[in-house]
């Protein structure tokens, strides 16, 4: 009602508190003007709309002007125009509460999200990135971080939680790892990181596979919030993981090489002969405990500062200006 007092500068009267005289009703409380040369009187009272069953059912504020000898009681079936008059001058003043628009993604990090990812294509994880496609993953990378949604991830740990999967680094460190991803027979399947928030741990992992088996270099630590964007990582401890037996190598009947047909049929017995040592090797190997060790020197330490953070993706910086993309495994940019 005093939204109503607002909009129109006139309070409303109040309803009579004897017991004997007034009852509650639908009817709208009438205020007389006070110059008792006009002979009408405005009557101001809400009441519900009812529409379909799905729809927001919200408080409907009508002012309108009455004749003499009315009481200021809606026609049954008068319907309530939104804004404006209709029908004998009647008008209507509707106060309507705003709500918060559901959170959505701005189209434009959407854009800027798929256009980053299809920079990554054929860099290898950064590996094989030309200077060219650095400076273009560079700007687009800065354009995000200009609109960060998570202004301070580290209290945001709900988001960090959970694994990450490398699409893109610029630390140099890392690429004598990924360049053994071009050895023949060998092959870097993966690169994440796993941070559980509950108990302030993350594990860096690499998944490597061969012919007939893959294995895991892993490192856990834990780490420490020092600013809303900055955690300290200390790293306690590395595994080496036991190899997990894969498929049988499927050797072709022939191959082209130079322009001529050999066939490998004659190499088959032998092929065969060696995968099943290799896979009886494999296999008592895969038996054992994975290898732990101590990481508690003074260097097993860094920072990482993430400067964007949403459900999908993650940019971080850490020593050197060193950059790293991650995508939170299952998102649909990882098949992009």
């Amino acid at each position: 009602m005093s939204t109503v007092s607002q909009l129109i500068h006139f309070p409303c009267v109040s309803l009579s508190s004897s017991p004997t005289q007034h009852r509650f009703s639908p009817k709208p409380s009438v205020l007389a003007v006070a110059n008792p040369g006009i002979a009408s009187r405005i009557a101001c009272g809400s009441r519900i709309r009812h529409g379909n069953p799905g729809r927001r059912v919200r408080p409907v504020f009508r002012v309108r002007a009455a004749e003499d000898g009315d009481e200021g009681v809606p026609e049954k079936g008068e319907e309530e125009p939104v804004s404006g008059t209709s029908g004998g001058g009647a008008a209507v003043a509707v106060a309507e509460p705003e709500e918060p628009e559901p959170l959505k993604e701005v189209p434009e990090i959407a854009a800027l999200k798929k256009e980053l990812v299809d920079s990554f294509y054929g860099t290898d994880r950064g590996l094989r990135a030309t200077s060219e496609t650095r400076a273009e993953i560079v700007e687009l990378i800065t354009q995000l971080e200009a609109k960060n949604p998570t202004p301070a991830p580290t209290e945001a740990l709900t988001l960090l939680n959970g694994k990450w999967i490398l699409a893109y680094t610029s630390f140099a460190q890392l690429f004598p790892l990924l360049a053994r991803g071009t050895l023949p027979l060998v092959k870097v399947e993966e690169i994440s990181q796993t941070i559980d928030s509950e108990n302030f741990t993350v594990q860096n992992s690499v998944l490597f596979s061969g012919p007939l088996a893959t294995t895991s270099f892993s490192t856990n630590a834990k780490f420490e919030v020092r600013s809303p964007k900055r955690v300290q990582i200390k790293f306690e401890e590395g595994i080496i993981g036991t190899p997990q037996l894969t498929d049988s190598i499927v050797l072709p009947e022939n191959v082209e090489f130079l322009g001529q047909r050999i066939d490998l049929a004659p190499l088959k017995g032998l092929i065969n002969s060696v995968q099943d040592t290799a896979y009886s090797v494999a296999k008592t190997i895969s038996s054992q405990p994975p290898i732990k060790f101590s990481l508690s020197n003074n260097n097993a330490q860094s920072w990482l500062l993430t400067t964007y953070l949403d459900e999908e993706l993650r940019i971080s910086r850490g020593d050197a200006g060193s950059i790293f993309v991650l995508i939170k495994e299952g998102s649909s940019l990882l098949s992009l």
